[in-house]
């Protein structure tokens, strides 16, 4: 569905967050019959409704807001409408047409677009695709799920995008070049359970891309693909990290060394696959990565990473404090884990309980010397779940400014203490942001001079 379809017909916006904003004004462009937003519920997301926005489309709170939905002749929900929301249901049950201001915006853009997403690497991996196409001249926009819609991105030659599971569920359109990074349960209360997750999650690549690149040293995404003709990044006959020629680890791209792995200034093997997946990208679009190999590596070297993933802060003492505050999954704190594997460790934990599995990560660290520090609300419930596991140490405090102070008294010199909370920020902390924050806070007011 085009945006310009929706001329002359009834449209309801659901949600009056910024991608609710800017659907209704997209619509509005095109001259639908009528145009309504539609809020259930207020909340921080919601914004005033006033105005020109407030004019274009008339604003229905509450209970009403279902009449509103299931008489238009096509909704736009915003992403942060959950699929199992019971007014979904009721629209699913009567046939209604539901889509997204980004499901929109890919039916006219798809084929300049490289979509990328994945339960962990997706932020990692676009803007790196970004900033790399842009240092081998091929400008591009960079937008999506990082806090501009879709709908608000002026035109361009080349997108690349950040695409959440919310907003890969309701494409009907894939983008030329669809990147998934990885795979593992997440979000499964807003989906409904693990298969519906995956499924949405993989709609990206669901509808005729172009070209459809993998991480592929993810044993659960290539299992969920089966036989679907892919570039899986990460094996030797397209880009992998391997032995170079001065004996160090170095990317390549099939049997031809590019640069050594110290190039990329971010820890982790998973951020090695992150790069392995933007250089298989990048040939793709026929940019030719061996001849322009130096200019590559130049760019790999000036990349700073995310903040709030695997971001180290130097402390006087002589610990590596790692504020990783966006690892909201055991998968994703895992991950951050092996990343320090080898130096004393001490990961905090606990957030917001989603009520997920936390065996994973007890089957993760069973061979491990590791301390854990769980704060709320879900800390205590991991802490339960290491119980019992010969190398690692647990401990439960009351908050993560407690959790800073006694990691300083356990860590080693030399030691590294791991924010990586495997759980949402929200509950105790307005968002990720602001947990990161009190992180910081808690490692200046404890430190002793």
């Amino acid at each position: 569905m085009h945006l310009a379809d929706l001329r002359g017909r009834s449209v309801a916006v659901w949600g009056t967050g910024r991608e609710g904003v800017a659907a209704v004004t997209a619509v509005a462009a095109h001259g639908p019959a009528s145009l309504v937003a539609v809020d259930d519920r207020t909340n921080f997301l919601s914004l005033p409704w006033e105005g020109p926005i407030a004019q274009a489309a008339p604003l229905v709170t509450g209970a009403d807001g279902l009449a509103r939905l299931v008489a238009a002749d096509v909704v736009i929900r915003s992403p942060g409408v959950p699929q199992t929301h019971p007014w979904m249901v009721e629209l699913r049950r009567r046939g209604i047409p539901v889509t997204q201001g980004t499901a929109l915006w890919m039916a006219d853009h798809a084929a300049r677009t490289v979509g990328v997403t994945g339960s962990k690497g997706k932020s990692t991996t676009s803007s790196l695709t970004s900033h790399l196409l842009n240092a081998v001249e091929r400008p591009n926009l960079f937008g999506g799920n990082i806090g501009v819609p879709t709908l608000e991105l002026p035109e361009a030659d080349l997108y690349v995008l950040e695409l959440s599971s919310y907003q890969c569920s309701d494409l009907t359109d894939s983008p030329h070049v669809a990147v998934v990074t990885a795979l593992f349960p997440e979000h499964l209360d807003a989906h409904g359970g693990e298969r519906e997750y995956y499924r949405d999650k993989l709609n990206l690549i669901a509808h005729d891309p172009a070209t459809v690149v993998v991480n592929g040293t993810d044993p659960r995404l290539i299992a969920e693909l089966g036989d679907r003709p892919v570039v899986r990044a990460g094996l030797p006959d397209t880009t992998h990290v391997d032995v170079g020629p001065d004996g160090t680890p170095w990317f390549h791209l099939g049997g031809h060394p590019l640069f050594p792995r110290a190039v990329l200034p971010l820890v982790g093997r998973h951020n090695e696959s992150n790069l392995c997946v933007v250089l298989a990208v990048l040939d793709a679009l026929g940019v030719d990565v061996v001849a322009r190999k130096d200019t590559l590596a130049v760019a790999v070297a000036e990349f700073q990473g995310l903040a709030h993933r695997l971001t180290e802060i130097v402390d006087p003492s002589g610990l590596t404090f790692v504020d990783d505050t966006l690892a909201t999954s055991p998968y994703a704190a895992m991950h951050a884990i092996d990343a320090y594997d080898g130096r004393p460790l001490t990961v905090i934990v606990g957030g917001n309980d989603r009520g997920v599995d936390y065996g994973p990560l007890r089957d993760h660290l069973a061979e491990r010397e590791i301390a854990v520090i769980g704060i709320p609300d879900s800390g205590p419930r991991i802490v339960q779940t290491l119980d019992g596991l010969p190398g690692v140490r647990c401990e439960i405090v009351d908050d993560l400014t407690a959790a800073v102070r006694h990691a300083r008294k356990i860590t080693p010199a030399g030691g590294v203490v791991l924010l990586s909370p495997a759980a949402p920020s929200y509950g105790r902390f307005r968002n990720y942001e602001h947990r990161s924050e009190v992180f910081r806070e808690a490692i200046a007011e404890t430190l002793v001079g």
